[in-house]
């Protein structure tokens, strides 16, 4: 049944060149990695590692339960203080990912009464969102603050959260956060901003919330995965203590799942130790995204992704196989996870970069694109 069913879905992804494979990594593997998304280079940091060892040792290996029966440790209220007081913010909640932080924050925000307004290029956790939220969704142009304006004045809802991305994650173009933090002010909404890409790159590393005065706004809600530039896995809600009492009793995805676990946290709260004790990793990380551009001659971007244009997705898929073949792991977006339906390598830029490691991959890709194009 399930062969009839699925194998003509499977030939149809093939044919058009979209079908996905895992591809286990090896621990020793010695690839230059520009795939990943280690921003800051510390997911093998020894300062990092021993902490979540220690807190194996100490804790176990799992939470045990969700946050509201025994999952919630010391570790993940340490950790949820000293993110809140790194990037501005009253208070925070952590989630098992960034994925369930941003379906637990929408979904318990909307349902009827609320108006989500979407930038039509934020990240699939948020569509899932709105898509289970039961509230009324409008989509918006990307970084079209006009169009934000006018579907607030013309809304019927009392309630309304406007939704961007600090840093996008697939063009690196940043979001115009003041100009969104004013709107939404004016109308009595409240923006939600996801910095998934933000945290430990822009404003010095606190993000662009912060980098903008936003920090600490009460219509201002900011989400931010633990798995990018802190290293480790998780997300996290964070704005005024009423948001936070809120998730805690109306969040689905809270309050049902398994709380992060010991381990995660100790290891995030390590990273954000390294990146506050060394201030110049941000710094470290756009030499290497401007290093990177220079040599595909693109736009600078805000965030440490650097995007290539393929002329299709099998070409982007080739390239990324010869590149691997010859020491270098890029990233090969397609349809559906593009949000202008443009085939890219995506090549993402870290502090551990050294200039040789960023020659190196700059030849292999630059002939890997020449084999396939």
């Amino acid at each position: 049944m399930l062969d009839d069913w699925l194998a003509p879905k499977a030939a149809a992804l093939e044919a058009r060149g979209l079908t996905r494979l895992l591809r286990a990594r090896a621990a020793d593997d010695d690839l230059i990695d520009l795939a990943g998304n280690d921003y800051l280079g510390l997911s093998r940091d020894p300062r990092v590692v021993e902490a979540a060892a220690e807190a194996v040792r100490t804790w176990g290996t799992g939470s045990t339960a969700s946050r509201l029966v025994t999952g919630t440790t010391a570790l993940h209220e340490e950790l949820e203080s000293a993110l809140a007081a790194y990037v501005g913010q009253e208070t925070a909640l952590a989630f098992s990912s960034g994925y369930l932080a941003n379906l637990g924050v929408v979904t318990a925000l909307g349902g009827p009464g609320t108006l989500l307004v979407s930038d039509e290029h934020v990240h699939a956790s948020l569509v899932d969102a709105c898509r289970l939220s039961r509230s009324r969704v409008e989509i918006v142009p990307h970084n079209d603050v006009e169009a934000v304006e006018k579907v607030l004045a013309e809304r019927n809802e009392p309630h309304a959260v406007v939704m961007t991305e600090s840093v996008f994650s697939v063009l690196s173009d940043e979001a115009p956060l003041a100009e969104l933090a004013a709107t939404t002010a004016a109308h009595n909404a409240v923006l939600l901003v996801d910095e998934a890409h933000g945290l430990g790159v822009t404003g010095g590393g606190h993000g662009s919330v912060h980098a903008q005065g936003l920090a600490g706004r009460d219509h201002v809600v900011v989400t931010m995965t633990l798995s990018k530039s802190l290293a480790s896995q998780g997300g996290v809600v964070l704005g005024p203590a009423v948001l936070r009492n809120h998730l805690i009793n109306r969040s689905r995805p809270f309050i049902y799942d398994t709380g992060l676990n010991p381990a995660a946290c100790a290891a995030a709260l390590a990273a954000l130790g390294v990146l506050s004790a060394e201030p110049d990793r941000p710094a470290r990380i756009h030499a290497a995204t401007a290093h990177l551009a220079a040599t595909f001659g693109v736009p600078l971007p805000a965030g440490p992704v650097v995007s290539i244009p393929m002329p299709g997705p099998q070409q982007a898929v080739e390239a990324a196989d010869v590149c691997r073949r010859n020491g270098v792991r890029v990233g090969s977006f397609r349809p559906p996870s593009v949000p202008d339906g443009i085939s890219r390598l995506r090549l993402t830029a870290h502090a551990g970069l050294s200039g040789d490691d960023l020659d190196r991959a700059g030849a292999v890709i630059v002939d890997a694109i020449g084999q396939v194009s």
